[in-house]
């Protein structure tokens, strides 16, 4: 079943840009941070929709879609139908059917190579539009990933800090608690000798 069977030229080109715009739209929309590798993937599918198209036209080079108002395909004449001697002519005219077809395809293949070549082009210019994308969204994502690791060594050096605080603040409460329970105990022992002179 050919799905792209409907699709002319222009309507087959427009696909691979429509089809790239919607993915770069719902990829940015859905992971908004990272837009430079969303932006790398849409150039890439748009590559990749663009190479298969043409391949897509050179698979199906005999489609009258392809073929710009060119040559009328050719017909081989019958030389069966001869009185008398046609029917002696039915190899003939098979081998004829042979060779015009064949002279029919060579001439489809030609009138769908130009159509397929510009698939290609436009895919390879996408591709070599690519590796400077590739090379944009590596170093955004390096530069992004240096700054998480700063934020990071930023937050443990705090966390750091504030159990450093937390144990001082610890030792003294400990320290006060024990200053605490010595004094009372003096205080005791007093009022014990007190009592006890009394």
């Amino acid at each position: 079943m050919d799905l792209l069977g409907g699709l002319s030229r222009d309507e087959l080109r427009n696909f691979c840009w429509i089809a790239a715009a919607v993915f770069a739209l719902v990829a940015g929309l859905w992971r908004w941070r990272r837009l430079h590798w969303t932006a790398l993937g849409a150039v890439l599918l748009f590559a990749a929709l663009n190479a298969g198209a043409g391949i897509y036209v050179l698979n199906t080079f005999r489609d009258s879609r392809w073929s710009a108002g060119g040559e009328p395909p050719l017909s081989a004449p019958s030389f069966s139908e001869t009185p008398i001697v046609g029917q002696y002519f039915g190899p003939l005219d098979s081998a004829l059917q042979g060779v015009v077809g064949g002279v029919n395809d060579f001439l489809a293949f030609k009138q769908a190579l130009p159509v397929a070549l510009d698939f290609l082009a436009v895919s390879g210019w996408a591709l070599l539009l690519s590796f400077p994308l590739a090379v944009l969204a590596a170093v955004i994502s390096f530069a992004m990933a240096r700054r998480r690791s700063a934020d990071f060594e930023k937050y443990r050096a705090t966390v750091d800090l504030l159990k450093h605080e937390l144990e001082q603040v610890k030792r003294q409460i400990s320290a006060a608690n024990s200053v605490d329970t010595e004094i009372p105990a003096e205080d005791e022992v007093t009022d014990a000798q007190v009592w006890h002179q009394n």
